[in-house]
């Protein structure tokens, strides 16, 4: 497994996404969270995956239940991250903070997220909250999600110290950090956390034929129309993992996880789906390949 390090924190660029483990929209069915969830997690641990991210919205606590079940007594090999939802009162945060720790059974939360901007309040009411966890020992880094670059750095400014992470919609079919994000992170030591990098499966091929049956049907990326568009980009995946022994999934996680300062944090239906998304870490893409997918996804 390869690692970033940024702000004194070692994360692995493969990552394991469990907003899955606690909600049933993904259609896995109902013995998922209380079967092969914590089989993922410990599975992903031994492959040397350490960052695990949840949050309290997931099943409302359910995933970070799951998650803390899982790492028990496996603490510190595991980077955890969990996130808060931006409603309520900034004084909440605190109380909040506590009740996902203890819902993940630890005393320490590595990266508290904020998971979206507040549509009520700037970040000069929350962040200086989190920076009182930070300097408490609750939380050992800030971050945010779903946020633009200037959202971001109003953060920084607000928090008085960097916030290590932005976490973000990333991959082939959604390349806007790109843009401004990826390079800021780059140029100052910060990390993108990239979720959905396979594009809700869409990349790893499976869906060229008929759509998927949960939600997924209700995005037009999964329409006809949507994955004859994408067909191109699908076959060059295709293509370029039959040179690399490797799976369109595993080439399309390389592309993001090839870039600096960028890690990825896919999500697993089984031990088997882990340990391909862990894989990944050591795929390198030669750049004749990386400019072929960056051209037919631009």
């Amino acid at each position: 497994m390869r690692f970033v390090e940024a702000g004194g924190a070692r994360v692995s660029v493969i990552g394991l996404g469990t907003w899955q483990f606690g909600s049933t929209e993904w259609g896995y069915g109902r013995g998922y969270a209380t079967g092969v969830a914590g089989d993922i997690a410990r599975r992903a641990l031994d492959l040397g995956i350490n960052l695990i991210d949840t949050a309290e919205i997931y099943g409302l606590g359910r995933s970070e239940r799951i998650v803390g079940e899982a790492i028990r007594g496996r603490r510190n090999d595991v980077f955890l991250a969990t996130k808060l939802f931006p409603v309520g009162l900034p004084l909440m945060v605190r109380w909040r903070a506590r009740a996902s720790a203890r819902r993940l059974g630890v005393n320490h939360i590595d990266l508290y997220q904020q998971h979206w901007a507040s549509p009520l309040f700037p970040p000069g009411a929350t962040m200086p909250r989190l920076r009182k966890l930070i300097d408490e020992g609750l939380v050992g880094h800030a971050g945010v999600s779903n946020h633009s670059l200037r959202q971001w750095q109003d953060c920084e400014a607000a928090l008085g110290g960097p916030v290590l992470s932005n976490q973000v919609r990333f991959s082939l079919v959604s390349r806007e950090p790109d843009r401004e994000l990826v390079p800021w992170a780059q140029r100052n030591g910060r990390i993108v956390i990239a979720y959905s990098p396979l594009g809700q499966g869409l990349l790893s091929g499976k869906y060229q034929v008929s759509a998927p049956r949960n939600f997924r049907r209700f995005s037009s990326d999964f329409s006809a129309d949507g994955r004859a568009r994408r067909e191109p980009l699908v076959a060059a995946l295709r293509d370029i993992a039959g040179r690399h022994r490797a799976t369109a999934a595993q080439v399309a996680l390389a592309w993001v996880v090839n870039k600096p300062n960028v890690v990825a944090i896919p999500g697993a239906s089984s031990v088997a789906q882990v340990e391909e998304n862990a894989a990944a870490a050591e795929l390198s893409l030669g750049d004749d390949e990386v400019q072929r997918l960056d051209s037919l996804s631009a």
